[in-house]
């Protein structure tokens, strides 16, 4: 199987399924002498664990990271960085009556189509806690970017039809859906209480501000940095939907409305009017604020009948059962920091090499 693996220079590879006995991810290409420790890990896998409210999956994980190599004396020592997660409490009976048959929004299918095969057992590899070892190598680019004063905000702009009106950063831990909006998370509950009631679930759109990043990030045709910020985003299993800036709500505007004006500002910088673009322009970040937005489907796993059929075409009626999540949002607002991290980290070490004073520049200070 390929495709376990993201990034140029800064890379992870994930590893391990949802009912195996460990799950992590290799960091490759960071550099050394970068301050590095298991609880730096830790503080952003606890953010994505399970069990942390009625609105996510009963499965109750530790999910403690172990640090296996690259890092030496509290320093990462610029060799592979291994980490791994113990898988806990699986309960892999419970997915015992679904072993034949496939299962409606989830990869079953398509993964039996392709392989011939596939492990019944949450998903395996499309499990979504393959996502433990994007959080942690997450975490690894996060402490990175953090030394170069860049700073990554995720949060729930909305929670199936509730949409947060205002932005409070203090509000987003506040509230179990990790919305900036205290009246919206209250509207939020209602909503998903009553989806709860009715055995369906939800989704919702996870906005992410990264600011910070400096002007020149990623190249004018392929390698464009939101293609790559999308391409890193949508690799998450639930996401189905991506916009930069504006997004879609550029297609109503005119070109005098969706421009952003430059101005030189009180620094002698420049700077834009507004920030339309996201952050943007021509694949190339501007200086500005990136704003990334993802569209998270409703968690496929619902305890309601549904009808669908056997590994051998036979109709039939499935109800699932076992632990999930009514609202995959708040666990998945991490993910998005981390493949976000992931991506600006790897941009930043290619742009090095993007002029030839940059090399001179490294070189110089040897």
């Amino acid at each position: 199987m390929a495709g376990s693996s993201f990034g140029t220079i800064f890379r992870i590879t994930t590893w391990g399924e949802s009912h195996g006995p460990s799950i992590g991810v290799v960091v490759d290409g960071c550099p050394a002498g970068l301050f590095l420790s298991e609880e730096d890990i830790q503080m952003q896998l606890n953010r994505r664990r399970p069990g942390q409210s009625r609105y996510s999956t009963p499965r109750n994980e530790a999910d403690r990271v172990h640090i296996l190599s690259g890092i030496f004396e509290g320093r990462t020592t610029g060799t592979p960085i291994a980490m791994e997660v113990i898988n806990e409490t699986q309960r892999s009976k419970d997915y015992s009556e679904i072993a034949n048959s496939y299962r409606p929004g989830h990869a079953d299918y398509t993964f039996d189509q392709k392989y011939g095969f596939r492990d019944y057992r949450g998903g395996g590899r499309s499990s979504g806690r393959e996502t433990i070892g994007r959080v942690a190598g997450g975490a690894v680019a996060m402490k990175l970017l953090e030394q170069l004063g860049i700073s990554i905000t995720a949060y729930a702009s909305s929670i199936g039809p509730v949409a947060a009106k205002t932005f409070c950063p203090e509000e987003i831990d506040n509230n179990p859906f990790h919305l900036p909006d205290a009246e919206a998370a209250a509207m939020a509950q209602k909503y998903v209480d009553r989806m709860i009631e009715e055995k369906e679930s939800s989704g919702g759109v996870i906005e992410c501000r990264i600011t910070g990043v400096p002007a020149g990030l990623g190249d004018p045709v392929f390698e464009k940095l939101d293609a790559n910020l999308s391409k890193a985003l949508v690799s998450i299993g639930a996401v189905k939907g991506i916009e930069i800036g504006d997004g879609f709500a550029a297609a109503h505007a005119v070109g005098s409305e969706n421009n952003d004006s430059f101005y030189i500002n009180e620094d002698g910088n420049t700077a834009k009017k507004t920030n339309h673009a996201g952050g943007i322009l021509g694949g190339i970040s501007d200086g500005d604020t990136i704003i990334v937005r993802a569209a998270v489907k409703p968690t496929p796993s619902i305890f309601r009948p549904q009808q669908t059929i056997s590994r051998n075409k036979e109709p039939m009626e499935l109800t699932i059962k076992g632990r999930h999540d009514p609202l995959i949002v708040p666990r998945a607002v991490v993910v998005v920091e981390a493949m976000c991290a992931l991506t600006i980290a790897d941009s930043l070490l290619l742009n090095m090499t993007a002029q030839m004073d940059g090399v001179l520049r490294f070189y110089n200070n040897k």
